[in-house]
């Protein structure tokens, strides 16, 4: 199992930008890594960034320099929204990637952000080994992706104004959601949506166009919404909303390496798993304290409160969803079958 300390000890050979040369007697196989988040080191920063930077680098290791990387944060290689796509087409080997930003390419693929669907990290990691993950894993495979280390994110909301705990304190306001499904929750809350991957909320709330966000713990923090907002409504305690955001690779770029590159990428993935539980979960009890820090009022959520916005997903966006195509109402049904 991965280590800090022997991942520590790896990255000294894996700065931020990975490179072999070309000149041994085999070439290194160079991987470009994206992301949307912003860039750190393999022990400061946003653990999501982290987490690509460990992967890179334990990769490296494994394979005796025959596996190179090369981090991309801040959405500096591909812009946010067209990664899924890249990776899809072999023209992006690797993304960490929010799984329901490919909704509007893949529908099914909001699956990941189903409110309501998961409300615990036991539950969402248990997908992996359920019914409910071999069939998302070989739907995204026939659509050319890989997933390498499933990476699950509690949510809160950020608000410029008045808290939003219950469905009906969203009534009137312009909230971004973070998938369709989301959205259509708030709609029936009396919400107006704004639809933006997560590195665009902080502009859409300073400019106004945005009364308040939703989105995971890490990017609350990561993306400094704390600047922007006077409300906080944690997810540490319990929470609707939980994304998927998993370590992805194309499919065609993964089928032209060796067995032997594809084991090490596959073994390091899974093992970064509890890396990224651990630095989520983390980031939902710290980012209470930034936002306090900065005069923030911060309210939590509960079981009830979660039964509320439940109830309102189930019979709007679990129904839309479900009626999209026989893949999605297979997924929905196999997911609600998981225990919370």
């Amino acid at each position: 199992m991965l280590t800090r300390r022997h991942l520590l000890a790896t990255a000294v050979a894996a700065p931020a930008i990975l490179r072999f040369g070309i000149g041994t007697a085999h070439a290194a196989t160079t991987l470009k890594i994206s992301h949307q988040f912003p860039g750190g080191t393999i022990d400061k920063g946003d653990f999501r960034d982290r987490l690509c930077r460990m992967f890179a680098a334990e990769v490296s290791k494994r394979s005796n320099g025959d596996i190179a990387a090369e981090i991309y944060p801040n959405s500096s290689l591909i812009k946010t929204n067209a990664q899924f796509s890249a990776m899809r087409k072999g023209a992006l080997d690797i993304s960490l990637y929010p799984m329901p930003y490919a909704g509007g390419e893949l529908p099914e693929t909001n699956i990941g952000l189903m409110p309501g669907l998961v409300t615990t990290y036991d539950q969402g990691m248990r997908w992996k080994k359920e019914p409910v993950g071999k069939a998302l894993t070989d739907f995204l495979a026939d659509k050319g992706i890989i997933l390498l280390s499933w990476v699950w994110q509690a949510g809160g909301v950020a608000s410029r104004s008045k808290p939003i705990v219950a469905p009906e304190d969203a009534k009137g306001m312009k909230v971004r959601g973070g998938s369709r499904e989301m959205d259509m929750v708030l709609q029936t809350a009396g919400a107006s949506v704004l639809s933006v991957p997560s590195n665009e909320i902080y502009a859409a709330m300073q400019t106004g166009a945005c009364d308040a966000g939703i989105t995971s713990s890490t990017s609350l923090i990561s993306f400094r919404l704390e600047e922007v907002a006077k409300s906080l409504t944690s997810g540490a305690g319990a929470s609707y909303w939980f994304m998927l955001e998993p370590l992805m690779m194309s499919k065609a770029i993964f089928d032209k390496l060796p067995k032997n590159q594809q084991d090490v990428l596959v073994a390091v993935g899974e093992e970064l798993e509890a890396f990224g539980r651990k630095g989520a979960q983390d980031d939902d009890v710290e980012v209470a304290k930034v936002y306090e820090k900065a005069g923030a009022k911060v309210s939590a959520l509960d079981a009830a409160t979660v039964g509320k916005w439940r109830d309102i997903a189930r019979d709007t966006a679990w129904k839309d969803y479900g009626a999209k195509t026989a893949t999605a109402a297979n997924l929905l049904k196999l997911a609600s079958d998981v225990a919370a």
